[in-house]
């Protein structure tokens, strides 16, 4: 994506690259309407934006070799989002554009640019980066859907039999909660969301129709696996196999190796948005990342914290812009 509403604001700025979060694709910076849009803000503010579609998703089906519904094609984790896909967009947007970029991540997101950063990739393309409802650790998750999914083993289950892609897009399913949706007395944001993402506090019901029309997307039984293992274990690995040796095959030793959020730049400008009512990116595994980031310098970071914002509240809120678009605007013109 790259322009703008109203090019009287229009630019040179730097690129900004918004990447999404599991289950959703980069259509999901552009459920709001274009006056309330992240994406659409930052265009008519003169800056070249760029939306990821991670592997798995509806505009990220192609491979060289593989077809979509073939397991080998679903072979992935977080581990190959980090190592291959992320460095490979980074890489792309900046040859097109010769500059450096700001990064936005939400959710899955924002894990995975900080475990690129761990380990000391990405780092001489970025110029900052924006972490909305960071997950940098999830042993301390209030999210009832994903617990009740890590602590029964239902990921490893559904895998031993064979389904190697975690798809919720199913045509009736979806038509049929249209219908339930549009019922003035049911608040689909606090059905469909709320076991998954906490109570968002201002998402508006007429939005259920559009991100229906859209999402979920897909994502490889293998990333949901990997995030059910942060969440019993508390820290934040590479892939287990359950198997030292196949670990040590993979990583030359008998457990995975850990993301170090330490390693994160200490001179690399952050704004950080986290809030109070948000399951999936929980106040108490949020001040496990901020304890990491003590050492940052001080006049390069922005914590920003919003007592009533759950986890979806970041892409699909009316007063996100007021709240947090504007204010993350503003951390970026005082940059240039």
């Amino acid at each position: 994506m790259g322009g703008c509403r109203d090019c009287r604001t229009r630019g040179n700025k730097s690129p900004v690259l918004l990447q999404h979060g599991v289950f959703v694709d980069g259509r999901s910076w552009l459920l709001l309407p274009p006056k309330q849009s992240l994406a659409f803000n930052l265009a008519d503010n003169g800056y070249d934006v760029w939306l990821v579609n991670s592997r798995g998703t509806e505009y990220s089906e192609g491979h060289t070799s593989l077809k979509f519904d073939d397991p080998a094609y679903w072979n992935w984790s977080l581990d190959e989002l980090v190592a291959y896909d992320l460095p490979a967009t980074f890489q792309y947007v900046y040859d097109q554009t010769g500059q450096k970029l700001h990064f936005v991540g939400h959710s899955l997101g924002t894990l995975m640019v900080m475990a690129a950063m761990s380990r000391d990739q990405l780092v001489n393309m970025l110029e900052s980066v924006a972490l909305l409802s960071p997950v940098a650790y999830m042993g301390h998750t209030t999210s009832l859907l994903s617990r009740v999914i890590a602590d029964n083993f239902i990921a490893e289950t559904l895998d031993s039999l064979g389904f190697y892609k975690f798809d919720m897009r199913n045509v009736i399913i979806i038509e049929i909660l249209k219908v339930i949706c549009r019922i003035p007395s049911v608040d689909c944001t606090t059905l469909l969301f709320t076991p998954y993402t906490g109570q968002n506090c201002c998402m508006k019901p007429s939005i259920m129709d559009i991100f229906l029309d859209h999402e979920p997307q897909p994502a490889a039984m293998k990333i949901v696996i990997h995030m059910c293992q942060l969440i019993r274990g508390g820290n934040t690995t590479m892939f287990d196999y359950n198997d030292s040796g196949t670990n040590l095959k993979h990583y030359g030793q008998p457990t995975p190796p850990a993301y170090n959020m330490i390693g994160i730049p200490k001179d690399l400008p952050i704004f950080l948005s986290h809030g109070g009512a948000d399951a999936l990116s929980d106040v108490d595994d949020v001040k496990l990342l901020l304890d990491s980031l003590q050492g940052h310098d001080p006049d390069k970071i922005v914590v920003q914290f919003i007592e009533r914002f759950a986890h979806a509240d970041y892409v699909m809120s009316g007063n996100a812009k007021e709240h947090v678009y504007d204010p993350f605007i503003a951390f970026l013109s005082r940059l240039h």
